[in-house]
């Protein structure tokens, strides 16, 4: 089944997002480039493995179809304008609705997977939305959100960065000491790998961990979707 773009119906207006794939759903949340490239190829990676993957374009109240790369400057300006600007509680209530639009076209089980502010969102997912599973990779700002914990009910996986240039040694020493002992997460850790580790094509991209945090993240989804 090749990719498409639907529309959701949200809380505050209809956005688009874009689908691969048939089976258990799974939520793909965007980094600060948008639904991109990057983006639709995890979802047609997730759509291999059997899933239907949804990434919906949270940075429509600011520009709508936003698909940067992370290859020029300008672009990376641009990302952090649109980063500046994006209201996360509002992207968790669309995150919300993309999650009811699966249910509601069939899939039983609904997760989640983050990348970068999409880890971030992952985490305000766990603890914010019924998604069955929620995973998040180099989320920036978790930190910040830790009193939030204790409403994760459901399995949340979380791989960190160990060298993450926006998530320092502190906060990376106060997502352990809140969440080691959560009995609903799992940290997983990176050493000597810094952020966007799994961005394949990235500057920062290891293929080696990349792939372990992507088999991890398949075997929980694969532990908790089915």
């Amino acid at each position: 089944m090749s990719g498409r773009e639907i529309t959701i119906q949200g809380p505050d207006g209809d956005f688009m997002a874009y689908s691969d794939g048939e089976g258990p759903a799974i939520i793909v949340i965007q980094e600060i480039f948008g639904v991109n490239a990057v983006m639709r190829d995890l979802c047609g990676w997730l759509a291999g493995e059997g899933y239907t993957a949804i990434c919906p374009d949270l940075f429509w109240r600011i520009e709508p179809n936003i698909q940067l790369t992370d290859k020029t400057e300008e672009e990376w300006a641009r990302a952090f304008e649109l980063y500046q600007a994006f209201d996360p509680d509002a992207g968790v209530k669309d995150i919300a609705a993309t999650i009811a639009h699966a249910r509601r076209e069939g899939a039983a089980k609904v997760g989640a997977v983050g990348y970068c502010l999409g880890g971030f969102l992952a985490y305000l997912t766990a603890a914010r939305t019924d998604a069955d599973a929620s995973v998040g990779y180099y989320g920036v700002g978790i930190q910040r959100a830790l009193d939030e914990s204790n409403t994760i009910t459901k399995p949340l996986l979380l791989h960190i960065a160990g060298q993450d240039e926006f998530v320092p040694p502190e906060a990376q020493a106060e997502i352990h000491a809140a969440l080691d002992r959560h009995g609903h997460v799992t940290l997983h850790d990176y050493a000597g790998r810094d952020h966007a580790f799994a961005r394949r094509g990235g500057a920062h991209y290891h293929d080696a961990d990349a792939q372990t945090a992507n088999a991890r993240t398949l075997a929980f989804f694969k532990e908790h979707l089915a």
